[in-house]
């Protein structure tokens, strides 16, 4: 598998809808996809009127079986970026307590 980053830009309203996107992502990447398709992270943006949007770090076989989960779990793909190497400065920092 090869590493992408996902773009989804302006993709939920609030964060309680964001939670129930990562809730049908992971059902579908786990149960129906795990062969194609790995979650690893992802960062939240800020967008602006209450939005949220995410850049996404996923290993998958291919940018169709990104767009495929995407589909399957009712996700916007603005754009899929290859990644062509890691330069790893510092771990991410733990999210802060809520």
């Amino acid at each position: 598998m090869d590493t992408y980053v996902i773009l989804r830009r302006s993709g939920w309203r609030s964060g309680d809808e964001l939670q129930l996107a990562a809730e049908r992502s992971s059902k579908v990447g786990d149960e129906e996809m795990s062969d194609d398709i790995r979650w690893i992270r992802s960062y939240v943006l800020e967008e602006g009127g209450g939005s949220v949007g995410t850049v996404c770090i996923y290993q998958a076989s291919s940018p169709e079986a990104i767009r495929d989960h995407a589909s399957r779990a009712d996700l916007p793909v603005d754009e899929i970026i290859p990644v062509a190497d890691t330069v790893l400065v510092r771990p991410d920092p733990e999210p802060a307590s809520a």
